[in-house]
Order: C-alpha cells, then structure tokens, then sequence
C-alpha cells in the first residue's frame, strides 16, 4: 500500500488543503492528514477541535486517515509508514519556505520524498490565516472553507 503524509495545522483546514488531499488520493491508497499538536504559531482552534474539523470536512474522502503528531514530521512519517511527503504549494513565496523545509526533511531521513501539488486556481491565494480574518471581518468565506468550519468559526467570533 503507498501511503502519503500531509503534514500541517491546518487552523482551520480549507477548500484548498482539500482540493491538495483529493489530488493526492488519486495517487496513493492512503493519505494521513497529520495534524500537528505543537505549532509555534498561535492557533484559534485546539488541536482536539481542528483534528475534529479535518476528520468532519474529509469524512467523505476515501483514503484519508486524519491523526495528529507531535515531534518531528519524518519520524511520524516513518511511524505511519508513510514514505512521501505531500506539501501545498501556492505562490512563489510558499516555494521557497516548501523547499527549505523539503531539504531539511530530506536531510533528516532520505527515505522520505516530498511531492508538491499546486490547487485548483480557484484556491490558489487561500490561507488559513486569510480565512480566519474574513470571517472575523464579517466576510463571506462560504466557498472557501467546508460548512462544519464556517460554522466553528462563527462561533469563536
């Protein structure tokens, strides 16, 4: 079976994660979106309330297991038997921070491969942190987050 890895926050997950993790699933058998437990960012959601959110928002993906992780991503990536990274890329900016991190992940455990996908135009300029602004604003973020994460985040205003 090849097993993907998906890395990140995900404070909160987005249509764009979404449209990376249904790419992926074309792919691979199974795609682990790992939630990451310790963050340095400052997050708006538990990690009990993200892992929550991303298990509701993929629920009907077939291929996608939704776990968390504290530590270092390889070695939660060798522990899920997983042996390719996925990683979202959107602007330049993003390639830049992406291969930094590849690197340094490829440093740490060769094994592990790191494959980028890029999505859909539509998504391309969206943040979790852009999102989380909109609707605190009052914006309308509807076609740019699931359902279960515009009503989570309503409530947090």
């Amino acid at each position: 079976m090849k097993t993907a890895i998906y890395p990140g926050t995900f404070d909160p997950i987005t249509n764009g994660h979404i449209d990376v993790l249904i790419k992926a699933t074309k792919i691979f058998d199974q795609v682990i979106l790992a939630v990451a437990e310790k963050t340095d960012k400052e997050t708006t959601f538990s990690t009990s309330e993200r892992l929550d959110l991303c298990r509701e928002a993929t629920k009907d993906i077939a291929g996608i297991k939704v776990v968390k992780f504290d530590g270092l991503v390889v070695d939660f990536a060798v522990e899920m038997k997983a042996e390719t990274m996925i990683r979202g890329l959107r602007a330049i900016s993003d390639f830049e921070y992406e291969l930094s991190l590849s690197l340094i992940n490829e440093k740490l455990n060769s094994k592990i491969s790191t494959i980028f996908f890029v999505p859909d135009l539509k998504y391309l300029y969206l943040s979790s942190s852009l999102i989380r602004q909109v609707v605190a604003l009052g914006g309308n973020a509807k076609d740019l987050i699931p359902d279960c994460v515009l009503k989570a985040l309503l409530k947090k205003k």
